[in-house]
């Protein structure tokens, strides 16, 4: 079993992986001065760009919404990725053969070598089929999707394609492209039969199924053609790169809208996300041939921020008690209404509130779109009824509410529904309505959820309890630490105040030019010099990191090996050590400061500017030195035998600074 992936490896990722490059395929960078980039945050909106990121240093941040880390840490955001799949992710994209200890959290993750090439063939196989769904023999297929309201521009959107009739149209196509057997077989592209090798997929519309970062790891195909003895749907089979329970169609596209609106609309099938995301609900996705389980929650959780404090038994939203919106459409009939009570059991997994959008007349979101156009399908979405409000009335609508014994045994059904709400004030509430539904006094209500509170339930897993911090890595680990998500602590004093803004200067430039620092006596500073206690947490970091003598000797030892711009390659070793060696929220205030524009972009005056902040901060540190020693000058008797070694104290912190003043 794989465990945690070797500390060395990470960090050749997070060097290879060069940060603007990275950034630059979901960020237009320009640049920012020396060394510096921008552009608009893709987190947050804005008109005027605020995030900035520094190649050297390997660093990003947002002065907007004060985001920022490295590159893993980008990708974990961007992509609402947990750390180790970012790695895994940037791996695969710049060729680091990952190692794994043994341990960790058991799960076996393929080896991204490996990984990378069963995705290259869903790639060529999603252009072939694309390329087929043009041929006179996918006519019936166009046909299909032309009756469903889609043209030739929405199939391309979607990536939608034809899987010929023949036995190994793919299975030559892949061959051809250098594809061997072992591969052919791990992809779920092909399958074994008594007389070879043949292609899965044959005599269908195909859609490509893609994971969150865009990926294409399997596919969904219809079947078309009368003598197809196959099942209606056939998905591609559980393989090293797809997993059925933990991928969602249409969130490639959707992620983004579902981060920003805090909405994810969970429809029924691959038409469903087409129509949704065609009459303008971008948040639309659907599960791929299995019901919305526990690891389809994890997904939308991460996308929607959502969290809840289970030892407080509060749930919210990024800080919000209701923060997110997860929206179920189910067709009128009993099967949706099976399906939407499904979804309230899994319900107490999420914080976010969950809704259920029920068509009348039994129309899914493809033919109420083809029939009453696409505000019929968005007026569907925004006419959702709360689940819990939902499933209740779903019991009630089981029985015969005229009757008394009908209403007892309404009673005895619906309370164990009512007691299931995590939501203490909410369940309240609930019990109330449902008092008002049975036309009984609401006391009598009370008792009977109250009881059914008592009974027994079998544990749920994760449904009783979510994590209690946005981070999800051990307190204290350079993960937990890397994670911008548990950054969220009090930012230093106002940049107004003068010797804030003076400190902060000095250490923009012991973080962004540590040679510069080093030649200007950096690492003489007394540990008490910073009077901001965040700039003093940085201090701390960079003493415990060696100061600017280690950058130096760092870039020494690269000298010698002779790979590159030595400077260059121990400026990103050096941000990554500091942050290292940080703690809590500090590794969040190093990234700003490192990344921060500095006041001065000519090259040829960096040298001078940061001599210029350092001596102005020593000057700073003499003054106060010199205040302290003369109040004490004043208070000793001048025939002390003390008074003469405070005087002469006082002489040479005058010298120092008149020395810093001429120097």
């Amino acid at each position: 079993m794989a465990g945690l992936i070797r500390r060395e490896d990470i960090a050749t990722v997070r060097e290879r992986a060069r940060i603007e490059e990275i950034v630059g395929a979901y960020v237009t960078l320009k640049t920012a001065g020396v060394g510096s980039m921008k552009g608009l945050c893709p987190f947050h909106d804005e008109r005027t760009p605020s995030f900035h990121v520094r190649p050297q240093l390997g660093l990003w941040h947002c002065f907007g919404c004060d985001e920022g880390g490295d590159v893993i840490s980008f990708i974990q955001k961007v992509d609402h990725l947990p750390f180790a799949e970012a790695v895994e992710h940037l791996a695969g994209k710049v060729g680091v053969q990952l190692r794994y200890e043994d341990g960790g959290d058991g799960r076996r993750r393929e080896e991204p070598g490996r990984r990378q090439r069963l995705v290259e063939a869903h790639r060529v196989a999603e252009e072939f089929y694309a390329a087929q769904l043009d041929s006179p023999e996918a006519a019936p297929a166009r046909q299909f999707l032309a009756e469903r309201g889609f043209d030739r521009q929405a199939a391309t959107t979607f990536g939608v394609g034809y899987a010929p009739k023949g036995w190994d149209n793919l299975l030559r196509h892949l061959r051809g492209r250098g594809f061997t057997e072992p591969e052919l077989n791990a992809s779920g592209l092909v399958s074994q039969g008594n007389r070879g090798v043949y292609d899965r997929f044959r005599g269908r519309v195909m859609w490509p199924i893609r994971d969150v970062t865009g990926e294409t790891v399997g596919f969904g195909a219809r079947r078309l053609f009368e003598d197809d003895q196959g099942p209606k749907y056939l998905n591609t089979p559980e393989t090293p790169i797809y997993k059925k329970s933990q991928v969602l169609y249409g969130l490639d596209l959707a992620k983004r809208a579902i981060a920003k609106e805090r909405r994810v609309v969970v429809v029924e099938g691959y038409t469903d996300v087409m129509a949704a995301h065609l009459a303008g609900v971008a948040t639309a996705v659907a599960t791929s041939g299995t019901a919305f389980g526990a690891d389809h929650i994890r997904i939308v959780r991460r996308l929607l921020g959502d969290r809840a404090d289970a030892a407080a038994g509060v749930i919210f939203a990024s800080g919000a008690t209701h923060g997110g919106e997860v929206i179920f459409t189910f067709d009128g009939d009993a099967a949706g209404q099976k399906a939407a009570l499904r979804a309230f059991e899994e319900d107490q997994r999420f914080a976010a509130q969950t809704f259920v959008a029920v068509q009348p007349d039994g129309l899914d979101p493809c033919d109420l779109r083809l029939q009453q156009g696409d505000g019929a399908v968005r007026e569907l979405v925004a006419s959702r009824q709360p689940l819990f409000a939902f499933a209740i009335r779903s019991v009630l609508a089981q029985l015969d509410l005229t009757t008394a014994e009908g209403r007892v045994a309404a009673l005895r059904a619906a309370a164990p529904v009512v007691a299931g709400i995590r939501d203490r004030a909410l369940r309240w509430e609930y019990a109330r309505s449902l008092a008002g539904w049975l036309g009984m006094e609401e006391i009598a209500v009370r008792r009977a959820v109250q009881s059914a509170e008592r009974a027994p339930r079998p544990s749920g897993g994760e449904a009783g309890g979510a994590t209690t911090s946005r981070s999800e890595y051990p307190a204290g680990s350079p993960e937990q630490r890397r994670d911008p998500g548990s950054n969220g602590a009090a930012r230093p004093a106002s940049r107004e105040d003068p010797v804030a803004r003076l400190e902060r200067q000095v250490l923009e430039v012991v973080l962004q030019l540590p040679q510069h620092a080093l030649a200007a006596g950096f690492d003489d500073l007394a540990p008490d010099t910073f009077t901001v206690p965040a700039y003093r947490g940085v201090h701390d970091a960079i003493r415990a990191a060696g100061g600017t003598r280690a950058f130096g000797e760092q870039v020494e030892r690269l000298s010698a090996e002779g790979h590159g711009d030595p400077v260059a390659r121990a400026s990103g070793w050096w941000a990554e050590e500091l942050r290292e060696n940080s703690v809590g929220p500090v590794a969040g205030v190093i990234t700003e400061l490192a990344v921060a524009p500095l006041p001065e972009d000519r090259p040829e005056a960096l040298a001078a500017y940061a001599r210029g902040v350092l001596v102005a901060l020593l000057r700073m540190g003499l003054t106060r030195q010199i205040a302290d020693v003369k109040g004490t000058l004043q208070r000793t008797d001048p025939q002390d035998a003390r008074y003469g070694e405070v005087f002469a104290e006082l002489m040479e912190l005058e010298n120092r600074r008149r020395a810093l003043t001429t120097g």
